[in-house]
């Protein structure tokens, strides 16, 4: 069995970078010194969180315009008012993540000068910060339309989801399968800003695509956060914090080929559900099933540059496959192409 290569210096730096919560250069240079703490706390640079919390979202806004045959100018609008959410929630949900990581994040090389674990923010203050940020995310509701208790309601699971989920890792090894519902989440809200509703207060009937949309998001989540986490697998290990990486080791890349092979399933019921054409076919299930098939293949879990360098194009390019492939359906069913 392979054991986890030590990150050298340069590469503890690199990942801190990347995704640590301890970066200061680019545009973050110029702003006043008091001031970046805070921004380190939301990730707003590299803004790779706020994209993690919108695409999501973008999924269920662009299946709900299928559904609802909706015009381009309300999926846009649609669209910016997610955005702004998203940017919001984003940020609440990174510094209430420091908050109660506090004390693991410091025993963790790559984390430890986050803002909160070298001082430059006391709890109080970023409790303070992650409630105005929440407040923030919570006026975009009723913006979105339909009835807005129903708004509420529908948000709730999601907002107590994230409350839970940095105490997932001291509680269990399935810490990304509660991200996956965290992140995944968004498409409730996506697909509600345009009217569809994944359940039915009145009649109490489900909607049963939107939830495989939601199940093929969080099973993702779970492979590409998986991978991320085998970063600091040898320092979760010492530090006693939970996640599938630390349950399965180097054996996960089995668990892996099984969630690929339900991702495909669930995107290919929602075809048959919805009656899709071979666009969606060709680049939501079979582009994100090659992209994540690809990933598993190839991935070094023992190296953290490959986790990394294969975390982003999980993410970014399985992600930008179900996107793509939902919107060449609703431009083929829109414009009658």
């Amino acid at each position: 069995m392979p054991t986890p290569k030590a990150p050298t210096q340069a590469t503890n730096e690199a990942l801190a970078y990347q995704y640590g919560g301890n970066h200061k250069t680019g545009w973050l240079a110029y702003l006043p010194e008091h001031w970046l703490p805070y921004v380190q706390l939301a990730r707003l640079s590299p803004p790779a969180g706020l994209f993690l919390v919108y695409f999501p979202h973008s999924f269920g806004l662009i299946y709900a315009a299928i559904r609802q045959q909706a015009s381009p100018s309300e999926v846009a609008y649609a669209g910016i008012l997610l955005f702004g959410g998203s940017f919001f929630v984003s940020n609440a949900i990174h510094i209430w993540n420091d908050i109660v990581d506090a004390p693991l994040d410091a025993k963790v090389e790559r984390t430890r000068h986050r803002p909160i674990p070298r001082g430059a923010v006391s709890s109080s203050a970023a409790l303070i910060f992650t409630a105005s940020q929440t407040l923030g995310a919570a006026l975009f509701l009723p913006m979105l339309g339909g009835d807005a208790i129903e708004n509420v309601i529908f948000s709730a699971p999601g907002f107590v989801a994230w409350l839970y989920y940095p105490y997932a890792k001291q509680h269990t090894y399935w810490t990304q399968a509660v991200l996956g519902v965290c992140l995944s989440w968004g498409i409730v809200i996506g697909a509600l800003s345009l009217g569809v509703k994944p359940y039915s207060l009145r009649t109490g009937k489900i909607d049963i695509p939107l939830l495989l949309l939601f199940s093929a998001s969080t099973m993702w989540t779970m492979i590409y956060d998986s991978v991320y986490g085998f970063q600091d697998l040898k320092d979760d290990l010492e530090a006693g914090i939970y996640s599938m990486p630390v349950l399965f080791k180097f054996n996960i890349k089995r668990v892996f080929w099984i969630l690929v092979v339900f991702i495909a399933a669930t995107l290919a019921g929602i075809g048959g559900q919805d009656e899709m054409g071979m666009m969606y076919y060709g680049i939501t299930v079979g582009g994100t099933t090659a992209c994540l098939g690809l990933m598993v293949a190839y991935v070094d879990l023992s190296s953290s540059e490959s986790c990394w360098w294969w975390f982003s194009k999980g993410f970014w390019y399985a992600g930008g496959s179900i996107i793509g492939g939902l919107l060449a359906e609703y431009t083929s069913r829109v414009f009658a192409i």
